[in-house]
């Protein structure tokens, strides 16, 4: 029911230790993954360091676009929540430096989980 879930929204944790490992050659050192978010073929990954975004793109999702964002350069952020008939949320962000921020799209039920997980790792 996984694939099912997330392409009706349901979008769910995935397993740190297997992102972790996904993850692997593109992860500092000393990086660690400590909770990661899947969308159908996307994550968006915290770390101890940074929130990764891994978008797949194509019909094969061979062409993949990693998204950096190390927490010290955020310095602000937005999540608005989808209507009754929308299925994604928008999550913006704001990096020192940039006038206009980054905008993700974000599956609806995830909304209030990416805003903790987000203020969480900003905040420690």
């Amino acid at each position: 029911m996984g694939l099912l879930d997330s392409l009706m929204g349901n979008a769910s944790e995935a397993d740190a230790s297997e992102v972790q490992e996904e993850l692997a050659q593109v992860l500092a050192d000393n990086e660690q993954v400590v909770t990661a978010y899947k969308m159908v073929r996307d994550l968006h990954v915290f770390t101890n360091k940074r929130l990764i975004n891994v978008d797949k793109q194509g019909m094969t999702g061979k062409k993949i676009d990693y998204l950096s964002i190390p927490y010290k350069s955020i310095t602000q952020f937005n999540v608005e929540t989808a209507g009754s008939f929308d299925s994604d949320c928008e999550l913006k962000i704001w990096i020192s430096g940039r006038s206009e921020p980054i905008e993700i799209e974000i599956k609806k039920a995830l909304a209030t989980d990416v805003q903790k997980s987000l203020a969480n790792m900003m905040f420690a």
